[in-house]
């Protein structure tokens, strides 16, 4: 069965876009996305008997662009919908996009459900907060769900100001009871706690200052609302069984991120603090990126990323992020079928915890992309957070259809 993932006010905004996007759908857009085949096969039994072994799904991602007044106002549809072969939850559908933008001289505004993306970082999006991840597509937290929004962009020579009215809160998704990978014990999101009376129907704000100096990107930003990561707390579900009960905390957050472009190299930081989940702490991550240019006289680029990982809570912090070294190579071989790969080793200062990470995709024709993608994780401590995915050693193939 499909669980639908739709955004608290998808249907009032969807009436609003009705009215807005008449006069672009009376002119001819453009359709893209892939449908794509993914198998995991993992090389151990599950920690939880309740958990599947290798497992089949498959994934759609339509997407809809317009434009019209000149190219002054548009409209982007993009859909999400995964069929998954055993996990009930991981079957969904989400709205990633459904947004309608109008461009001025000096301002941008866009109303409707969209992504936005913040941070510099490889292995962490530290300060990416706008969105809610969607858990049970990948570990990685790259993947996120559409978020209901108001965004204006005053655009000045001295930068570009975002304000963000955020009505509507999206809960994080979790794998279910047969999923995999997920916490051991599972998250029990029937029952979600809040700390705001208004729960999921609180309005977030936020604001971003970016601009540039030389060579220097920035982005300083506050946000207050609602937190996308949940405090996961012990709990027993109605029919006994242990569980965790995500409590989603009213929050203020302060942030910077920040890159120096350096000829070959890429310095990057990304730092916040903030207030609302227990004491005030602050968190960073920090590195560079290195790339060799045309590696041993062939047209290839090989990248060499190390990143420092901390958080002020220390052990007590609910991420595996707190004291810890990334380490990784990037490889471009720029050929007509754009192959890459991404090859990390993230590791634990105080203990031997380790997880390797492997990606790689390559063009199969016109139409056509594969992707490996392989992660390991080595003798993480019992209070570690990835000790629940210490039997979840898994190598994905995905083969996806462009159109």
């Amino acid at each position: 069965m499909i669980s639908p993932r739709h955004p608290p006010c998808g249907f009032a905004l969807l009436a609003l876009f009705t009215g807005l996007a008449l006069p672009a759908m009376l002119h001819a857009g453009e359709w893209s996305g892939y449908i794509q085949s993914e198998a995991r096969v993992f090389l151990h039994e599950p920690g939880d008997a309740q958990q599947h072994g290798d497992n089949l799904s498959l994934v759609a991602e339509p997407e809809y662009y317009t434009e019209w007044d000149a190219g002054r106002q548009s409209l982007t549809v993009q859909g999400f919908l995964r069929w998954d072969q055993h996990d009930d939850e991981r079957s969904h559908a989400d709205i990633r996009e459904l947004v309608w933008q109008k461009a001025g001289d000096s301002w941008e505004l866009r109303i409707g459900i969209s992504k936005v993306f913040w941070g510099v970082a490889e292995s962490q999006h530290l300060v990416d907060i706008i969105n809610q991840t969607d858990l049970v597509e990948n570990i990685d937290q790259e993947d996120k769900l559409g978020q209901p929004l108001v965004n204006l962009a005053l655009i000045r020579d001295w930068g570009t100001v975002d304000l963000f009215v955020l009505p509507g809160f999206r809960e994080r998704s979790f794998p279910g009871k047969k999923g995999r990978l997920r916490s051991l014990p599972r998250v029990d999101t029937d029952h979600p706690l809040y700390a705001s009376s208004a729960e999921d129907r609180h309005v977030d704000f936020a604001i971003r200052w970016s601009h540039y100096i030389g060579d220097w990107d920035f982005g300083l930003a506050h946000f207050s609302g609602t937190a996308r990561d949940p405090r996961l707390l012990p709990d027993m579900s109605a029919g006994g069984e242990a569980v965790l009960v995500p409590l989603y905390e009213t929050i203020d957050q302060t942030s910077l991120d920040l890159q120096a472009t350096k000829g070959d190299w890429l310095w990057k930081l990304e730092w916040l603090t903030r207030s609302g989940q227990a004491d005030r702490y602050s968190a960073l991550v920090g590195g560079f990126e290195y790339t060799a240019v045309g590696i041993l006289d062939t047209s290839a680029d090989l990248g060499f990323i190390g990143e420092y990982h901390f958080d002020d809570r220390g052990e007590t912090a609910p991420t595996p992020f707190e004291d810890d070294i990334m380490v990784g190579l990037r490889l471009a071989l720029n050929d007509a079928q754009s192959t890459e790969a991404l090859f990390g080793v993230i590791a634990d200062r105080k203990d031997n915890a380790r997880s390797y990470n492997l990606e790689a995709s390559r063009r199969l024709g016109d139409n056509w992309t594969v992707e490996v993608e392989a992660r390991l994780f080595s003798s993480p401590s019992p209070g570690d957070p990835l000790f629940s995915f210490r039997d979840d050693d898994h190598v994905q193939i995905t083969l996806a259809r462009h159109f």
